[in-house]
């Protein structure tokens, strides 16, 4: 039985090496959990968020549900946590608890909350 493995460039696998991770590395993945909150419409289960580094302390963010847009957010840490360095997005990412834990509050009026398995 053959064994499939993912494949990198070289290029992207010199990139990686060349560079120390920076916050995006850390935060970016898939992550389980629910829209918690929202001003224009209700509560729903079973949403998955996909956060990726798109730069240097910088994610873009989408979802399984249309409700929540597609943004973009620069990080900063805060002692164990990731949060937005700026913008209308709010992301708090919690480091310290298990597992990791992600809040999210899209420009102000709609919240989802997760975690990383």
């Amino acid at each position: 039985m053959a064994t499939l493995l993912p494949v990198v460039s070289a290029d992207a696998q010199g990139e990686r090496a060349q560079r120390k991770p920076d916050l995006a590395d850390v935060a970016q993945g898939t992550y389980g959990g629910d829209v918690t909150s929202d001003s224009k419409g209700s509560s729903r289960s079973d949403v998955t968020l996909t956060v990726t580094r798109i730069g240097e302390n910088r994610v873009r963010i989408t979802s399984d549900y249309a409700r929540l847009p597609r943004v973009e957010v620069p990080l900063t840490q805060a002692m164990e946590t990731i949060l937005n360095a700026s913008g209308s997005t709010v992301f708090v990412l919690e480091r310290s608890k298990r597992p990791i834990r992600l809040n999210v509050t899209f420009n102000n009026e709609v919240s989802w909350a997760g975690t990383k398995p």
